[in-house]
Parts: structure tokens; sequence; C-alpha cells
């Protein structure tokens, strides 16, 4: 009876202290990797990949690589530095693609703000405004604007609408312009195609001066990709004779691998950090 009675005690100091506590009902927040990951292959124009789905095909692809060049040279080592050379590949062409698109859009958003200020200037609400942009506006954006008027026509809902289309475009200049709508919108004002004016512009001489840098970096760039990639080009062709997989399996070539691999990834780290243009971030999530 008294084992009893000292459960129950215990219980039920255990659930008053639980009380004490309050419990988050909501959404877990996402990490800080999920975000910008999903938000590079939202730019990259896959937004229906999960971060969970890149990385599922980074390490398909890398014991695929793996088991084929084990097979070839019957050495781990130069296998095992080519598997992990491949599963930063889907990672690479996915920036890649990002960086391809965003430039391409950089070159756009100049002609959004305009069509805007022309819309709103004639008279057009700003629902009505942004649906205009799905059927009149650059080819590259048109989609994501229809699908903003048929979310709009759907729900009614001006604000829902322009967080769906924020996610959809994932990019720090719509940002911008999704919240000075925002604003006008709640709270009124005169000073829109004003505020739009000025943007177009500053748009154009950042499009034009980062036009001019990227020219004059790129053949410095490709050098420093090229002289990162050469050694692994050079031991994929000579990792297919004998000698050469019996050298690199021992202690001394395993070390000499890794060596290799620790000093090539910290180049290429710092040929990408010194050689790209700062990319402006989305504050206004």
């Amino acid at each position: 009876m008294g084992t009893v009675a000292g459960l129950l005690l215990g219980a039920g100091l255990l659930l008053v202290w639980l009380s004490c506590w309050p419990r988050h009902s909501g959404p877990r927040p996402r990490s800080r990797w999920r975000e910008r990951t999903q938000d590079l292959l939202v730019r990259a124009g896959a937004p229906g990949v999960s971060p969970g789905r890149l990385v599922a095909a980074s390490t398909a692809l890398a014991a695929v690589v793996l088991l084929i060049t084990l097979g070839a040279t019957a050495s781990p080592p130069i296998a095992a530095c080519f598997g992990l050379i491949a599963a930063g590949v889907p990672a690479m062409v996915v920036k890649a693609r990002a960086r391809r698109r965003q430039v391409e859009l950089r070159s756009v958003w100049p002609e959004v703000v305009d069509d805007l200020i022309s819309a709103i200037r004639a008279g057009l609400s700003l629902p009505e405004a942004l649906t205009s942009l799905g059927e009149r506006g650059p080819v590259e954006l048109r989609p994501q604007f229809r699908r903003f008027a048929d979310d709009y026509r759907v729900t009614g809902r001006f604000a829902e609408s322009l967080d769906r289309l924020k996610a959809h475009l994932a990019d720090p200049v719509a940002d911008r312009i999704i919240e000075a709508l925002r604003i006008t919108q709640e709270v009124g004002g005169s000073d829109l195609v004003r505020l739009l004016r000025t943007l177009g512009r500053l748009l154009r001489e950042d499009l034009r001066t980062r036009g001019e840098l990227e020219a004059r970096q790129s053949w410095t760039v490709g050098g420093a990709r090229l002289a990162t990639a050469a050694p692994w080009a050079v031991l994929l062709l000579l990792s297919g004779r004998p000698e050469t997989a019996a050298a690199f399996n021992t202690a001394l070539g395993v070390l000499v691998l890794a060596s290799g691999a620790v000093v090539s990834g910290i180049a290429y780290a710092l040929m990408v950090r010194l050689g790209r243009l700062p990319e402006e971030a989305r504050v206004l999530r």
C-alpha cells in the first residue's frame, strides 16, 4: 500500500512540475540550413525538391561513383575521394543553376518595377497591378504572378497571397517590392510610385556595376576552378594503372590523398569566397 501511495505521489509531483513549463503547440522553427537550401532550390527552378531529397540524391550519387571507381581501380582510397567529390556535385549544380537564374531575373526586375508603376498610375488596384504582370510582365516571372492571381481569386486575401508569392520567388528584390505593396495596402500612402521609381533606378545601377565586375573577374574564377580540378583529373587518368592503385593503397598513399583533398577543399572554398560578388540577403523574409 505504501508503494502505491509513493508512486501516486511521484506521478502527481511530476505532473505539477510539467505544468510549470509552457508547451509549444505551433510548428517547429525551420533551421537556417533548411531555409537557405530551400531558397536555393526555389531560385534554381526546383521548388518541389526538398533539402532532404537533395541530400538523398547526393548520397546516392556518391555511392554509385564509389562503387564504379572501386571496380575500375581496385583502390578504396581513390574510390572514396571520387565518391566525396561526387557527393558535392548536386549541390554545385543547384548553386550554379540558381546563380544563373538569379542573374537572368536581376535584369528583368527593373522592368517589373516599371510595369507596376504604369499599372498604378493607370488607376489599377494593387492586386490588379500584380495580376497584370502574369500577362504583360517579363516572361521569366509570369508563372509566379499567374499563380498569385489564381490564389488571390480563390482566397481574396491579399496579405496571404503576397506571402505565398514571396515564397515562390525567394528573391530579396521581390521581398522589397512585396513589402512596399503590403504597407501601402494596409496603411495607405501616396509615395508608392516615388518609392518604386527610386528602387528601379537603384536596381539598374546595381545591374550595370555587377556586369562590369563579373566581366573582369570571370576569367580569374575560371582559372581557379581549373587549377583545383586539374590534379584530380590527372589522378583519374592514372588510376586505371595497377601500379598507381597499389601506390595509393598504402598508408603513405592514403596520407597523400587526404592531404590533397584537404588542400583542394580549402583552396576551392577560398576561391568561391574571394572570387564571388556578395549577394543580397533576404532580410524581409
